[in-house]
């Protein structure tokens, strides 16, 4: 299981953010109960790659239980969720314990594939600068190119934006 101290990548090692059309960059992730899952095990379906700063903070538990509530839809939608944050597999699954989160989250502890998909950049509070994850979110179709992405994602009513962008792509 990977720490929670895992040495992280830096933000100059950080890729840009995949464009809508390109193909999605491969990955491979441990979930909150130690599996592996790679990109190409969900070839031919919707795939929402949400990636969230920190498990049970107010923000991400509330993105979370969007996806959580709307699963159903994404499911007859033919489309699976993924959240991807830095924390390991233990941390995520006590939020998916607490909040009873009916889909994946996958660990990514040294945030290379938050770097992978430019999500992992340099933010500031308080005037202290340090490297985190931005709220984004990757709708990949089912050809495995990206087909929507979310940038910098207000919580209120995300989840529904992005199974309405499934519905018109579809």
């Amino acid at each position: 299981m990977a720490k929670a101290t895992a040495e992280r990548v830096s933000v100059d090692e950080t890729r840009p953010l995949t464009e809508v059309g390109k193909k999605a960059r491969a990955f491979t992730m441990k979930d909150q109960a130690g599996a592996t899952h790679k990109l190409t095990d969900y070839a031919g379906r919707w795939v929402v790659l949400y990636f969230y700063p920190k498990d049970d903070t107010p923000g991400c538990t509330k993105e979370a239980c969007q996806f959580r509530d709307g699963l159903p839809d994404f499911t007859k939608a033919d489309a699976v969720v993924l959240g991807v944050s830095p924390d390991d597999e233990r941390s995520h699954a006590k939020f998916v314990a607490k909040h009873e989160l009916n889909f994946t989250l996958l660990a990514d502890p040294d945030a290379s594939v938050c770097a992978k998909y430019g999500v992992w950049q340099e933010k500031s509070m308080y005037g202290k600068k340090y490297a985190g994850v931005v709220r984004t979110t990757y709708l990949i179709g089912p050809d495995g190119k990206v087909a929507a992405r979310w940038d910098k994602v207000k919580v209120p009513g995300h989840a529904e934006a992005v199974l309405a962008a499934i519905r018109d792509h579809g």
